[in-house]
């Protein structure tokens, strides 16, 4: 069975591409640590021991995002880093921004 992180970004634009609000639920079902904020954005925050390992994730998730040619938008700090992830083109989520979600959880600790 095929999961979302097995797919691959595709390039989208316009507004067909946005996801209704039932897509997103289903969608959101298979990425429960994940959730939306006020703006309508995937949001997650990982955390870790120290700094290190949160600039270690960060520079694993920008290689992940450039081979996808999706960037998620991201706050670093000491011990977190939060992710953010919305389809500008779409002007909302799209799928890219649950596979890109999927396959930034398989980097967590």
């Amino acid at each position: 069975m095929s999961t979302l992180a097995d797919e691959q970004c595709q390039s989208l634009s316009g507004p067909e591409h946005k996801l209704g609000e039932s897509a997103i639920g289903v969608l959101l079902g298979q990425l429960p640590a994940w959730g939306t904020d006020a703006e309508g954005r995937l949001q997650r925050r990982y955390s870790f021991a120290n700094f290190v390992d949160a600039l270690a994730f960060t520079n694993q998730l920008g290689e992940i995002a450039e081979a996808q040619g999706h960037h998620p938008d991201l706050a670093l700090g000491w011990g977190y880093v939060v992710v953010h992830l919305c389809t500008h083109d779409v002007g909302g989520l799209s799928r890219n921004d649950f596979v890109m979600a999927a396959k930034i959880d398989q980097l967590s600790v």
